[in-house]
C-alpha cells in the first residue's frame, strides 16, 4: 500500500471545493489539479480564481501544485481525490453523471495499489455501489485487493473567510482499516482543526448528507413560522429576537434556500430512502416549504404594490442580489431566479443587480442580463434578495433612491429594520 511519504495527489474538479484542497495539498505533496474546463486551467495558471476562494498569493504558495485539463497528465499520481459537482436533475433526483465520468476517467490512469477518495456529496452507499464498479469494470482490477477507496465529505462554505479548509474539522474514512488510517493521516497533514475517522465509507457519506438536511429542516421551520406569523400580522424577526433570548434557542432565520448543498443534499437522502422502501415525510415536507418561498415573497410584494395602487402589470421591479448567499459570486442553484420567474408571470419588468456576480455567467446559466447599475427613481418595487455588504452600505436611503416616488421596498434578508421597509419575511 502507498505510504504518506510517497503520495502523489490528483484533485479532480477545481471548483469551490477542489481548488482550496489542491492548494493545501500542493504546499506539502506533489499535486496535480485537474479540470475539464481548459479556460479554468488557463485562468489558474495566470493566478486568477473566479470563485474568489483563493488568490494569486495562495496559488503561488502551493509550490508543488500544477494544473492540467489532460487526463494522461494524472498517470503518475497514486491518490485521486474527486471533488466534482453532484447536482439534482429536473425531477429532483440525484444526477451522478459528473461522478460517473470522473470515475471512468480515473480508471484510464489508475495503477495497482492506488487510492480513490471521493468528497462529492452522495447518498449512503453511492461510492461503493456506483463509482467503484465503474473502475473495476474499466480496469479489470479488484476492489480492496488491487485498488482502494476513501470518502471524506467536503465542508467548504463559499465566501466564508473565517471557516477555511484547514480550520474545519474533517471527517475521513477508508475501504479497509489500513486505508482509513492512511486517508486520515493524509488529511490530518493539512487540516489544523483535526480529523474524525468514521468507521466506514457509508457512515461518512451519511454524515455529510444529514449535515445540510438538518439545516434545511431548521430553515423550513422558520419559513413555516413566517407564513403563519404573516397571516397573524406579527413581525417574524421580532418574534425570533424575543425567542432568541433563551439560551438554547437556535438562531435560524427564514429565507430563500438555494446553493450547492442545503437545497440539494436532502434529495440524495430521500432518493436512497425511497429506494429501500421508506417514504421520508418530514424531509420532503421541509423541501416543499423551502421551494415555495419564492412564490410567497412575490405574493407579498404584489399585495403591497396593490395596497399602494401600483399597477403590477408592466411595473418595473429591481432585485438586489442574484448569488445564492451574501458576499460570494456563487450562482449554483440560486433561488432568486424563483422571484424573477414569479414576477415575470405577473408581466412585470425585472432588473437584477449584483456586484459580486459575473454577468456572462448569469447570462449563460440563467439567461439573465444583469444591470450594470440601477437607475435612481426608476422602480415600482425593490426587493433585497441577498445581503451583500454593498447593499448594507447603501442603507435604506440609498436603496429607496432606486424607487419611484411611490414604491415598495421588500426585505428578504432582514438587512434593514422593520420601520425602514414596507415588508419582510
Amino acid at each position: 500500500m502507498i505510504s504518506l511519504s510517497d503520495a502523489k495527489i490528483a484533485v479532480i474538479g477545481l471548483g469551490y471545493v477542489g481548488l482550496p484542497l489542491a492548494v493545501e495539498f500542493g504546499r506539502k505533496f506533489p499535486t496535480t489539479g485537474f479540470d475539464i474546463n481548459q479556460n479554468r486551467i488557463d485562468e489558474l495558471l495566470r493566478g486568477f480564481d473566479r470563485t474568489l476562494e483563493t488568490d494569486a498569493a495562495d496559488l503561488e504558495s502551493a509550490s508543488q501544485l500544477s494544473f492540467s485539463a489532460s487526463a494522461p497528465d494524472l498517470k503518475h499520481c497514486n491518490i485521486y481525490i474527486v471533488t466534482v459537482p453532484t447536482p439534482i436533475d429536473t425531477y429532483r433526483q440525484p444526477d451522478l453523471t459528473p461522478l460517473r465520468r470522473a470515475s471512468q476517467m480515473i480508471a484510464e490512469v489508475l495503477d495497482q495499489g492506488d487510492i480513490v477518495i471521493y468528497e462529492s456529496t452522495v447518498y449512503p452507499g453511492a461510492t461503493e455501489e456506483v463509482c467503484i464498479p465503474i473502475i473495476e469494470q474499466a480496469t479489470g482490477l479488484t476492489y480492496n485487493q488491487d485498488f482502494y477507496a476513501g470518502y471524506s465529505p467536503e465542508r467548504i462554505n463559499p465566501g466564508d473567510k473565517t471557516h477555511r479548509l484547514p480550520n474545519i474539522l474533517k471527517v475521513t474514512s477508508g475501504s479497509t482499516p489500513e486505508v482509513a488510517t492512511l486517508v486520515d493521516s493524509l488529511y490530518a497533514s493539512i487540516i489544523t482543526a483535526g480529523t474524525h475517522k468514521a468507521s466506514s465509507i457509508r457512515v461518512a457519506e451519511a454524515a455529510k448528507v444529514i449535515e445540510n438536511t438538518q439545516r434545511d429542516l431548521n430553515i423550513a421551520l422558520m419559513n413555516e413560522l413566517s407564513l403563519i406569523f404573516n397571516r397573524l400580522d406579527i413581525d417574524t424577526q421580532e418574534v425570533l429576537e424575543a425567542a432568541g433570548t433563551k439560551w438554547n434557542f437556535l438562531p435560524f432565520r427564514p429565507g430563500l434556500v438555494g446553493g450547492h448543498c442545503i437545497s440539494v443534499d436532502p434529495y440524495y437522502l430521500t432518493h436512497k430512502a425511497q429506494e429501500i422502501g421508506y417514504h421520508p415525510e418530514i424531509i420532503l415536507a421541509g423541501r416543499r416549504i423551502n421551494d415555495d418561498m419564492g412564490a410567497h415573497v412575490v405574493e407579498q410584494v404584489v399585495k403591497l404594490m396593490t395596497r399602494k395602487k401600483i399597477h403590477v402589470v408592466e411595473s418595473r421591479v429591481l432585485i438586489l442580489g442574484l448569488a445564492f448567499k451574501e458576499n460570494c459570486p456563487d450562482l449554483r442553484n440560486t433561488r432568486v431566479v424563483d422571484l424573477i420567474n414569479e414576477l415575470e408571470d405577473y408581466h412585470a419588468q425585472v432588473d437584477v443587480y449584483d456586484p459580486w456576480v459575473d454577468a456572462a455567467e448569469a447570462k449563460h446559466e440563467y439567461g439573465i442580463n444583469l444591470v450594470d447599475q440601477p437607475l435612481a427613481g426608476n422602480y415600482d418595487a425593490v426587493i433585497i434578495a441577498v445581503s451583500h455588504d454593498q447593499f448594507l452600505e447603501l442603507g435604506a436611503k440609498g436603496i429607496r433612491a432606486f424607487g419611484k416616488d411611490e414604491h415598495v421596498l421588500y426585505d428578504v434578508k432582514y438587512l434593514l429594520t422593520k420601520d425602514q421597509v414596507d415588508g419582510r419575511l
